[in-house]
C-alpha cells in the first residue's frame, strides 16, 4: 500500500469511526476527510502507522496501523485526559 492510499484509509476510517460514535444531537455532527490530519506517520517495510486527529475539540486521538504481512488495518481510539507539565532539571 502506497503512502497517499494509507493515509486516504486511515482518515477514511477515522471519519467512519467518529460519525458511527457521534449522536445525532452532538452539536459537532458529523466530520469529513477535511477534518481529520495526520499528526505523524512513519512506514516501516510494508508496515504503516499514523497518529491522526480532528478539528473537533473532543480530547480524541486516533492510532491507525497497517499489518503488511496480512493486509489488515487496526484503529484504536483514545482520549486525552489531562496534559501534566513534568519539569526536567537541568
Amino acid at each position: 500500500m502506497n503512502e497517499q492510499d494509507f493515509v486516504r484509509l486511515a482518515k477514511t476510517s477515522v471519519v467512519e469511526y467518529f460519525n458511527g460514535q457521534a449522536d445525532s444531537t452532538d452539536k459537532n455532527g458529523k466530520i469529513t476527510c477535511d477534518d481529520v490530519y495526520v499528526v505523524w506517520q512513519c512506514k516501516a517495510l510494508q508496515n504503516s502507522k499514523a497518529l491522526l486527529s480532528t478539528t473537533v475539540p473532543d480530547g480524541m486521538y486516533y492510532e491507525f496501523t497497517y499489518n503488511g504481512d496480512k493486509q489488515e488495518a487496526y484503529l484504536d481510539a483514545y482520549k486525552k485526559w489531562k496534559n501534566v507539565l513534568v519539569k526536567v532539571k537541568p
